[in-house]
């Protein structure tokens, strides 16, 4: 077929057979025997050339069924495979095919997003609530399931003489406090916080996807969270989004919540006013580290002209 660089007009030149041959295809007034029919119609890769790959119908059912990555490299095929394969229908069941979303709502930033169907591009949203902590979220969310995994441990006594067998039952749940750290870290990273304090400047936290089958059946919203700088799909495991967040006011009112969060956090560490902290935090342009660095240089350079002072 022809490549990217062609016309249109050479590309359907290459599809379409000339009008002899296709009347020697499908002339009604001969009887080509089985035989002969069946030889000059298959299709082969060394046999491209045929009147129902110009149909666009055709060309998406094949598709398809195709993953993401191989759907990515059809559209470097010709210019009738790009535009098929470039479709956003096509992308997004190329996306949650193997997951079996039944939707994805919403459009990325980029078409990259599309090409990379792995489970850690879904993100569980939770509202946080009042006494919610990372340790407890990465225990609530990391359940796979009710199982009881048995280990025999036996022990030989007397040289071999006897043998001592202990069957020890540990329990989903125990299992999931000994990995809870690392689901810890899971959830920082992708909330893009350093220590478990960030999660009181925020209204939610994404928890990574760890049991496949939540996302069976179900409906997930490209959102890109400001705080983790992370574009995912999102599960709502309760409702959906919320309608407000989607209004440029609310959002710069949700922004207003999280600026004062910040600020009250910086007055109680730095013990000052509300006015000071602001000014800090205004100087360093929004950065509570660098804030808190200027603030403690001042100090220090009051504390030298203090001393400068008593001992003149």
């Amino acid at each position: 077929m022809g490549c990217c660089g062609d016309d249109d007009g050479d590309l359907l030149d290459q599809l379409v057979p000339p009008e002899s041959d296709t009347h020697t295809y499908f002339d009604h007034n001969s009887s080509p025997s089985p035989s002969s029919f069946a030889e000059e119609v298959v299709i082969s890769p060394m046999n491209s050339n045929f009147a129902a790959l110009v149909s666009k119908d055709l060309l998406r059912a094949i598709l398809e069924l195709l993953p993401p990555q191989d759907l990515a490299r059809s559209a470097c095929v010709c210019r009738l495979w790009r535009a098929v394969a470039s479709e956003r229908e096509m992308r997004e069941k190329a996306f949650r095919s193997p997951w079996k979303v039944r939707r994805v709502l919403g459009d990325p930033s980029s078409a990259l997003f599309w090409g990379h169907s792995r489970l850690d591009r879904f993100a569980i949203s939770h509202r946080l609530r009042r006494g919610d902590t990372v340790a407890g979220l990465a225990l609530r969310y990391s359940v796979q399931g009710n199982f009881v995994l048995v280990w025999v441990v036996t022990i030989t006594v007397f040289g071999g003489w006897k043998e001592l067998r202990f069957f020890l039952a540990i329990d989903e749940y125990m299992i999931n406090v000994l990995l809870s750290p690392y689901l810890v870290m899971g959830i920082k990273r992708l909330n893009n916080m350093m220590s478990d304090h960030g999660i009181h400047s925020r209204e939610r936290l994404l928890i990574p996807v760890v049991k496949p089958e939540l996302l069976l059946n179900s409906t997930c919203y490209i959102e890109f969270d400001e705080q983790a700088k992370r574009e995912v799909a999102v599960l709502y495991l309760e409702g959906g989004p919320d309608e407000k967040t989607n209004n440029l006011t609310n959002r710069a009112a949700f922004t207003e919540r999280g600026k004062r969060k910040i600020l009250n956090s910086l007055r109680r560490s730095m013990q000052v006013d509300v006015e000071t902290a602001e000014f800090y935090l205004s100087f360093s342009n929004g950065d509570p580290r660098a804030a808190m660095m200027h603030f403690s240089e001042d100090l220090r350079w009051e504390r030298q002209k203090r001393e400068h002072y008593i001992f003149s």
